[in-house]
């Protein structure tokens, strides 16, 4: 079962071979991407956001509760026969260096990361898609950039916390919105790694 850091209860990490392969679905990480940014919703809620059927959304949060990602929530209607779903934390991470030592926690870390990638892909295609409705000084406001840098691992590193520091502090920021005061969710999608040689 997924266990919270425990430093930070809020995060949640994965340490099985088993909890990284339920979370290594699109629409999974799609329906617990929705309950972190929209709070709790019912299956049928969900299935509208997603585009998926009642079924194999219900299938897919059973999946996600058996690792502990989500859990039921209280009911937000007057209606007692809907089941409302939450997310049981505010983010998840996982150890790749620590999981490569046994093949099967290497092989779903692995797995995880590609649907990963394969998620924020398709997300900033919607964004793509959606930017010619949007107005003029939200899509100026936004960045797509890359680089290649030439660095020593003790330099990836440091990058790696300088931007984990930025994102922290950001994410403070963002908790101190609510909806109505003129902010709209953000993505920040940060990636540092070694080139592969051919």
């Amino acid at each position: 079962m997924t266990e919270p850091s425990s430093s930070d209860p809020s995060r949640a990490v994965l340490r099985s071979a088993s909890d990284l392969r339920a979370m290594a679905h699109p629409t999974r990480l799609r329906l617990l991407g929705a309950l972190r940014m929209h709070g709790p919703q019912t299956g049928a809620m969900l299935g509208e956001r997603v585009g998926e059927a009642a079924g194999t959304v219900s299938y897919h949060l059973r999946t996600l509760a058996k690792a502990g990602l989500v859990t039921d929530a209280e009911p937000q209607s007057g209606d007692r026969r809907e089941h409302w779903w939450a997310a049981a934390h505010e983010t998840t991470t996982w150890d790749p260096v620590t999981l490569r030592a046994d093949p099967e926690q290497a092989a779903a870390s692995a797995a995880l990361q590609r649907v990963v990638g394969e998620v924020y892909a398709q997300r900033w295609a919607e964004y793509v898609d959606a930017a010619g409705e949007m107005p003029d000084e939200w899509v100026a406001a936004g960045l797509s950039t890359d680089s290649v840098l030439r660095l020593t691992v003790e330099e990836l590193a440091e990058l790696r916390e300088e931007l984990m520091a930025v994102s922290s502090r950001w994410r403070a920021r963002s908790a101190a919105h609510v909806e109505g005061d003129g902010s709209e969710p953000a993505a920040l999608i940060a990636q540092t790694y070694r080139i592969p040689t051919p």
